[in-house]
């Protein structure tokens, strides 16, 4: 049985990472022309043209885009490997990157992330806060946050404890729309759109019946903190969770409304991508976040 080519493979994944042969060369300390050698290798064994070569521009075939996905994963897995063999010889070292929701990320991850550092002086971590869903993968995380219901993914997810939202309105809003008693009553209100928690706004009574009510209004956003001045100004109804209201449920600057109904949770995840191999750096920041936030 013939071997695979791995080191084709992992010259595949640079020249995709890096857009070109040439920064690929630079990037891994070989010669141009060995990852042109490599890769006109691998199109022969494989049979196949990856990359569309122009003199101004290098892009992906149809056939080379989802090999390009493998031969990430190959590069990814054999460094990993070899961290994990540097990692058994000492105390787990070396950077993450690591993305998380922004609030979220502001009021609950960085202090944890402090806490982490202190014991692990040896790892560093590189944190992304943003709102936008990122791509774990293509962009090179290690590990992620994510507040949603998850689609179906190829991604590695661990629920860690639920997130619950708020159905909340600024008192001069109640006062001048007056107050809904039951959810099928929100289709007359403005409703504010938090676009990371996706679908409609469903809820569950005392009796076991479930209500789904599409919210419309005059404002979405992917930020919380964003739609917090127009709620304030009594402009709409919003469905938020605790991290983003803050003291503003807690000075009565927004108040809760609906408490009988309950409005659906989602899931806080700690995302990794799909290959099992992980760094012991990778390991110890995932057991740490887990054991602080699970069931929080």
């Amino acid at each position: 049985m013939r071997l695979p080519d791995l080191e084709a493979w992992a010259i595949f994944a640079s020249v995709v990472e890096h857009r070109s042969f040439s920064a690929a060369a630079d990037a891994i300390g070989v010669s141009k022309a060995t990852v042109s050698k490599a890769i006109s290798r691998l199109e022969a064994s494989l049979g196949q043209s990856l990359f569309h070569r122009t003199s101004r521009r290098l892009s992906l075939t149809e056939a080379g885009k989802p090999l390009a996905e493998h031969a990430a994963r190959i590069l990814a897995d054999a460094r990993i490997a070899e961290e994990a063999a540097r990692d058994s010889a000492g105390l787990p070292a070396g950077r993450i990157r690591m993305a998380a929701p922004m609030t979220f990320g502001v009021t609950h991850v960085a202090p944890l992330i402090a806490d982490f550092l202190s014991a692990n002086p040896a790892i560093e971590i590189e944190l992304h806060l943003s709102d936008a869903r990122v791509d774990i993968v293509a962009e090179g995380y290690d590990v992620a946050l994510r507040i949603a219901d998850l689609p179906d993914s190829s991604l590695r997810a661990r629920r860690l404890c639920d997130i619950t939202a708020h159905i909340v309105a600024a008192p001069a809003y109640l006062e001048r729309h007056g107050t809904p008693t039951h959810p099928a009553q929100l289709g007359e209100h403005k409703l504010f759109g938090y676009t990371n928690i996706t679908g409609p706004w469903r809820f569950r009574g005392a009796d076991g019946s479930d209500i789904s009510v599409r919210a419309t209004g005059q404002l979405s956003a992917n930020s919380g903190d964003a739609i917090l001045p127009s709620l304030i100004a009594g402009l709409g109804i919003a469905r938020l969770p605790t991290f983003i209201l803050g003291s503003a449920l807690a000075d009565g600057r927004v108040v809760e409304i609906l408490k009988e109904w309950a409005p659906s949770t989602v899931g806080l995840h700690l995302m990794t991508p799909p290959s099992p191999l992980r760094p012991a750096r990778v390991e110890a920041l995932m057991a740490f976040l887990t054991e602080r936030l699970r069931d929080r």
